[in-house]
């Protein structure tokens, strides 16, 4: 079923030149900024102590912050933790105060202004584990990729898998120069963001390369710019109903899903939306720098040489 109908093909691949030149241009002022700012790692990575404390009414998360603030601490994390009345406060590093001395002394603080707030949960973090999940976030992140190259050659060719993880290394790059650019706090919930972009984004990749084999096979007399801009028009339709009813959960997370999934839907906000554009903007040039023909998806069928009449 198609709800957006389109009568002819639209050329994507006449614009190849202006896109390639916005990608690559976005590319660097995203590794600029990854390289100037570099990533606001949160606790996660840096280390640091976790409190979890609850209150008998709906916490004021600006005055937390200002007392913490008080305090020296202004670059404490202070969020919503499953209801109004839980707070997650997530404080880096003190070289002067170990955890359960910080603890205490933001407990104390709290406690002048509400004698009701009560204190859940005390973690530390140390900033070796931190490192250590840092380095496993980007050894995950080189797996997935290879796995992708290697999952694309396969299906199709070559070809689409170094094209395929082009892309969704465009993708990643992005949102990290966003991440960099603004200087919003990088987690575990982010990192998580992006590893699920990873599979989306080549999951849109396969459906428009599937359609471009398919073209190779049905399109005999096409060139190779007809074959993908019907592949792509043809699944436009999949592509806005697909990504616009999963764009609206995410806004929905965006929007009442607190402070705790903030930073992790606006990963999955920038992540989608480059996600279309990569797919049909990146990978289909790239495929066709690289050379792609109809020899490489298709075998001919040598028809047999007619015996000679004798």
């Amino acid at each position: 079923m198609e709800f957006f109908r389109f009568s002819r093909d639209i050329p994507f691949m006449s614009w190849g030149k202006y896109t390639t030149f916005i990608s690559l241009l976005s590319f660097i002022l995203a590794i600029f900024f990854l390289t100037t700012k570099g990533l606001n790692l949160g606790v996660d990575f840096t280390g640091g102590t976790v409190l979890e404390v609850s209150y008998s009414q709906p916490a004021d998360l600006d005055k937390v912050r200002n007392m913490l603030a008080d305090l020296e601490m202004s670059d404490a994390s202070v969020q919503n933790f499953g209801t109004s009345r839980d707070v997650l406060i997530r404080l880096p590093i003190k070289a002067e105060l170990s955890s359960a001395q910080l603890s205490e002394t933001v407990m104390s603080v709290l406690r002048q202004e509400d004698k009701t707030v009560e204190i859940r949960r005390v973690e530390f973090v140390g900033p070796q584990v931190g490192k250590e999940l840092l380095e496993s976030g980007a050894l995950a992140l080189l797996f997935v990729s290879i796995g992708i190259v290697i999952y694309l050659a396969i299906r199709f060719e070559w070809k689409f898998g170094i094209a395929g993880i082009i892309a969704n290394l465009h993708d990643v790059v992005i949102i990290l120069g966003f991440f960099a650019f603004f200087q919003w706090e990088f987690s575990l919930t982010v990192l998580a963001a992006i590893l699920a972009i990873l599979g989306y984004s080549v999951n849109e990749s396969v459906v428009v390369f599937d359609r471009i084999r398919e073209n190779f096979r049905k399109l005999r007399k096409a060139s190779v710019p007809q074959i993908i801009n019907n592949a792509i028009t043809r699944t436009m339709s999949r592509t806005i109903i697909t990504h616009g009813s999963t764009q609206m959960v995410v806004i929905a997370m965006l929007l009442f899903g607190g402070e705790a999934l903030h930073y992790f839907a606006m990963a999955l906000t920038i992540g989608i939306l480059f996600g279309i554009y990569s797919s049909i903007l990146v990978a289909s040039p790239i495929i066709m720098l690289l050379g792609v023909k109809r020899e490489d998806l298709v075998k001919l069928d040598k028809k047999p040489q007619e015996e000679a009449v004798l």
